[in-house]
């Protein structure tokens, strides 16, 4: 492995690390992963297959949670299919390519998932504190426009963060995680963080920074709205329509504050891997569950939709 002050690293391949280097390990963490990620999947599709087929769930906020599960979709088959094949291959390399594939899409569906919770929690903002005018201002287009600008930022950040990252030379190719992501590539880089990758970082912040405001700001005004609604039947319904996405966002932000903010320098390995695996996979895996069981209208589709099946097939 070359240091930081020796000769630039010619980069072709990047070593990632193994779960284990015991074969059955190996195997049981792929046999693990595997079942995580196809519950991830079935979980997402069956989500936007309910709200497509069922016409009372053709509105914004449903529209809204059929981005997200396609989001979350592709978060999750961007590095656990790797990984995967990578344990029952016993190997650690990914390819220069695939990493490049990786850090990219991460970050696109990631900041799509950051804007389309803060445009969920601007929905349910204007549902509660001005229902009048909810039909009016949430119409298809500005819902057209809302996730359209939602996937477009993400591919934005993500050709800014990716350029930024890989314009930089590596005087090493051993990642210090399972997949390939910025912050431990920028720790490989022969000149440490370069003046562009500070500046995106900077922006990448500032503009979380903004959507978590945002959303902070628009719970504060919906808890004091339904605070004021007298009867308690309508104050359970307006708390039942936010729950779910409140739940999403918190698990969101739990699961990414723990992840980037955590000293991984100082951190053993298999708790820095175990953080990420967590980051990665169970806000994806529990974000269909979550809405499922806390969402009425979700719920009786879902019954609605197996009864059918279950008819239909007697």
């Amino acid at each position: 492995m070359a240091n930081k002050d020796d000769k630039m690293f010619n980069t072709t391949v990047f070593l990632v690390l193994g779960f284990s280097d015991i074969r059955e390990l190996q195997v049981l963490y792929f046999a693990l992963f595997l079942l995580i990620y196809w519950t991830t999947v079935m979980g997402n599709l069956l989500i936007i297959i309910l709200v497509t087929l069922n016409q009372q769930l053709h509105t914004p906020m449903y529209f809204f949670l059929i981005n997200l599960s396609l989001a979350d979709i592709g978060n999750i088959s961007v590095s656990i299919p790797k990984a995967m094949s990578n344990s029952l291959m016993n190997t650690r390399i990914i390819s220069y390519s695939e990493c490049v594939f990786q850090v990219f899409f991460l970050i696109l569906f990631s900041v799509t998932d950051l804007f389309l919770l803060t445009f969920m929690a601007y929905d349910r903002y204007i549902a509660i504190c001005n229902p009048l005018h909810y039909g009016a201002v949430m119409n298809v287009g500005t819902c057209m426009q809302m996730a359209g600008g939602a996937w477009v930022s993400g591919i934005f950040c993500a050709m800014l963060h990716t350029g930024a990252t890989f314009s930089m030379p590596f005087c090493s190719n051993v990642v210090n995680q399972f997949f390939c992501e910025i912050p431990q590539l920028l720790k490989l880089s022969c000149n440490g963080n370069s003046m562009i990758e500070t500046r995106v970082n900077v922006f990448a912040a500032c503009l979380a920074l903004f959507c978590f405001v945002f959303i902070i700001f628009s719970y504060v005004q919906i808890f004091t709205n339904v605070l004021r609604i007298p009867s308690v039947q309508g104050r359970k319904k307006a708390w039942s329509t936010c729950m779910p996405h409140l739940i999403v966002v918190s698990l969101f932000i739990c699961t990414g504050t723990l992840a980037y903010l955590c000293p991984t320098s100082e951190a053993p390995k298999d708790l820095v891997m175990m953080i990420s695996a967590l980051y990665s996979m169970l806000p994806p895996m529990m974000n269909p569950l979550i809405y499922s069981m806390r969402n009425q209208e979700i719920r009786a589709a879902l019954l609605k939709f197996f009864g059918w099946k279950l008819y239909s097939k007697h």
